[in-house]
């Protein structure tokens, strides 16, 4: 099941998305600009093999619903991501008002 709604970031419309799998949840929340995930997300990757591609992403670990992901600290972040200012620690609702 596939479940996508959206989600108030400081007065602005994000985009979360829940996608029910086989013993796992994947989740995430989006804007034009980037996003942040759920642990599935492989920030590693991105950062070296699709590094060209220059995308804007943050992982939370041990998340299991939107609101955990919002208020978890990320575990880890795209170059990208830091260079917008988006820093390990920092709270996912806050990355995702740095992605507008």
């Amino acid at each position: 099941m596939m479940r996508m709604e959206p989600v108030d970031v400081g007065g602005r419309k994000a985009l979360a998305i829940e996608v029910k799998l086989p013993k796992t949840t994947l989740l995430a929340v989006t804007t034009d600009k980037g996003y942040i995930m759920c642990g599935a997300l492989d920030v590693a990757l991105l950062n070296t093999k699709l590094k060209d591609r220059g995308i804007i992403a943050a992982r939370a670990t041990g998340v299991r619903t939107i609101e955990e992901l919002l208020e978890a600290p990320l575990e880890s972040v795209t170059h990208e991501a830091e260079g917008l200012g988006i820093v390990v620690g920092m709270r996912g609702i806050d990355a995702v008002g740095l992605m507008f």
